[in-house]
């Protein structure tokens, strides 16, 4: 398929009430740069029961124009009819890039997309920039299991099409801007949506927001077991911030799944990140580098995690954190 434009669309992705998610809103202000760069316009795409939250969030967060699919089909999502409504679109108005987050609804979604009208799509990024040879977009992901971070382009098919990780880029500030609505009137016929939900079961567990928090204090292979990780909490709650873990802890089992940051966990973009006795493999970088300031704790004065930390403590944990919070409750009284 050919580009008709130059323009960069953003998916934002709503909840079952038409609320937007903030990965949509994150990639708007990643968007901006690149559609400008193409020389094209900056699009917000929302498909939803209900339109009008997205719609004004998408304006706010810095879309020129957004594109809106309502129904009742489209209350709860389906791979059918979210499919087939982007794939109308994209045959309509053609754009010259589309960027979707690497959620679940995402990763079920783009893929479908892409292989109906032909192009390719770059999986689970964690860097966009624009080649400046081509003008393409370089796609950045990791590859061969994390181990080093590919850069892709995608000369020959369009749209230029990609999953972008949650958390990798920050929302940018809310403004008074209204973007321009374009009502598109597509349904999808029940008997062509070949899933309905049924019910919504919420699973009681543990909730830990380590993509909405400003402070993340993390722990690896250098706590030595579980009950290191009581330390790493006892530093995170003096700073009022929530608990993160390597993916070794997580495989040794040392801590749930839901702390991981990295490549097979997380991807987060704290104000402070500290790193506590963790080593520093590419694939814990590549989820917590985009921190405002990384802080790491380490015994290993060669450990990989200071080539990316602002501030290096070479040191035991268990005698650094201790320190640590004692200073802190001293400023705090």
């Amino acid at each position: 398929m050919e580009a008709k434009t130059k323009d960069l669309w953003v998916f934002i992705e709503t909840n079952s009430e038409g609320a937007p998610k903030n990965v949509g809103l994150e990639l708007l202000g990643a968007g901006r740069a690149l559609a400008e760069a193409q020389g094209g316009k900056l699009v917000a795409v929302v498909i939803a029961g209900d339109t009008a939250p997205g719609a004004e969030a998408a304006g706010k967060y810095g879309a020129d124009e957004v594109i809106t699919v309502e129904g009742p089909e489209y209350k709860q999502y389906t791979t059918d009819a979210y499919t087939d409504a982007m794939v109308y679109l994209a045959e309509k108005y053609a754009p010259s890039s589309v960027l979707v987050g690497a959620t679940n609804l995402g990763r079920d979604m783009a893929p479908r997309i892409t292989a109906r009208i032909g192009t390719g799509l770059t999986a689970d990024c964690t860097g966009l920039s624009i080649d400046e040879e081509s003008g393409n977009i370089r796609w950045t992901r990791p590859a061969f299991g994390g181990n080093l971070m590919a850069e892709i382009l995608c000369p020959n098919t369009r749209p230029q099409f990609g999953t972008v990780r949650p958390g990798v880029f920050k929302k940018a500030e809310p403004t008074n801007k209204k973007a321009k609505i374009i009502k598109e009137d597509f349904h999808v016929a029940p008997e062509k949506i070949r899933t309905k939900l049924i019910d919504v079961i919420k699973e009681v567990g543990e909730v830990v927001d380590l993509e909405g928090a400003d402070i993340i204090v993390s722990g690896g292979r250098g706590v030595g077991g579980p009950e290191g990780f009581d330390t790493i909490k006892l530093l995170a709650d003096e700073l009022g911030g929530v608990v993160g873990s390597s993916r070794a802890a997580v495989d040794a089992g040392w801590i749930a799944h839901s702390h991981q940051v990295g490549q097979t966990g997380k991807t987060v973009a704290p104000k402070i990140y500290i790193a506590c006795g963790i080593s520093g493999a590419i694939q814990h970088l590549a989820g917590m580098s985009g921190s405002d300031c990384i802080i790491a704790i380490n015994k290993d004065p060669d450990a990989n995690i200071f080539t990316v930390a602002d501030y290096g403590i070479v040191g035991d944990l268990f005698q650094v954190i201790p320190e640590f919070v004692n200073e802190i409750k001293k400023s705090k009284a």
